[in-house]
């Protein structure tokens, strides 16, 4: 491994472990140079889930990934999840702990949905605060992703990525960037997702989520689901290419296909970082295992899951995360 920007390891391509793999992982022992984990599945758990993950953690390296931390709530911080993630954390021996940039609830509510913040100065004065008590608690590296986000707040008083920019320099953190999460915001938003990947500070970006969504005509949501198309893979270039490299993992958490699928699709990332791979706009991105190839617009009919006559659902309709 190669120490790179704040002294965090660049891990190469990952995947995130799910339990429907568990078998073939343990069986197989795939050649992946990483996995990580959904912090929440694990920390409770004694059960066959730990067990399992205590074998993996003993081959491959380990990242936790949350989805309570609840960095923008106004609820106080709980402790109670603090100890139990930094326990995680140590008894894998995670690279680092990364969690959204959200709230996910409030008055001790958990919603189980990621909920953006307004962006403003106070929001941010509030969330460095809690991200180093965050940071004294666990002991360890913390990373904060940018979220997918269906709605705005009117009183917002700057755009996201001068917001997490802002916040990773005061808090000093890392960042995890999704652009896979730009890409869905800057449709359901109408902002430029190539001017929020060149603004970020690539410094601070220790690590890249990859993954699919679903459109839905009228916007689109992160649903982790199915295959990578190609305006993401055009933004994981061009961060790749300013990051001067990153640790990236594929997330995909509703119609998981076998492993080999979801591994042939983040080694895809080989071809799009390597000098041979065509500029943003190309279209080499046939799929591997016999799929059809990937629309290249998010709006073109033939790549919605829902025909212009449906009804659009609640983007919290289509969440389905799995349970382990």
């Amino acid at each position: 491994m190669v120490t790179t920007r704040l002294g965090y390891p660049h891990l190469g391509l990952g995947v995130g472990l799910r339990s429907v793999h568990y078998a073939h992982i343990l069986q197989q022992q795939p050649d992946v140079d990483w996995f990580e984990i959904i912090s929440e599945n694990y920390m409770d758990s004694q059960g066959r889930p730990r067990y399992v993950l205590d074998q993996i953690a003993e081959r491959y390296p380990i990242v936790m990934h949350g989805v309570s931390l609840s960095i923008g709530s106004s609820d106080p911080l709980n402790r109670d999840y603090l100890r139990k993630l930094k326990l995680l954390a140590s008894s894998v021996n995670a690279g680092w702990v990364s969690d959204h940039l959200c709230w996910t609830g409030v008055a001790g509510r958990n919603t189980h949905d990621l909920l953006p913040v307004p962006l403003t100065d106070q929001t941010l004065r509030h969330v460095v605060e809690r991200i180093r008590i965050v940071q004294d608690v666990l002991e360890r590296p913390f990373v904060l992703e940018n979220p997918s986000s269906y709605v705005t707040f009117a009183c917002s008083e700057m755009p996201e990525w001068e917001f997490i920019t802002r916040m990773a320099e005061e808090a000093n953190c890392g960042l995890l960037l999704d652009v896979n999460n730009v890409y869905v915001s800057s449709v359901n938003h109408d902002f430029d997702p190539v001017e929020y990947v060149e603004n970020v500070p690539h410094e601070r970006i220790v690590q890249c989520h990859l993954a699919g969504h679903t459109n839905c005509g009228t916007h689109l949501v992160d649903t982790h689901d199915g295959h990578v198309i190609d305006p993401v893979w055009d933004l994981y270039r061009r961060a790749h290419r300013l990051t001067g490299g990153m640790s990236t993992l594929l997330e995909w958490d509703a119609s998981i296909p076998a492993f080999p699928v979801v591994h042939a699709e983040v080694l895809k990332a080989k071809r799009h970082i390597s000098d041979e791979c065509e500029p943003p706009g190309g279209s080499d991105d046939a799929v591997s295992d016999g799929a059809s190839p990937q629309t290249t617009s998010p709006q073109d009919a033939s790549s919605s899951r829902l025909g212009p006559e449906s009804a659009v659902p609640h983007p919290a309709v289509l969440v389905c995360a799995e349970a382990e």
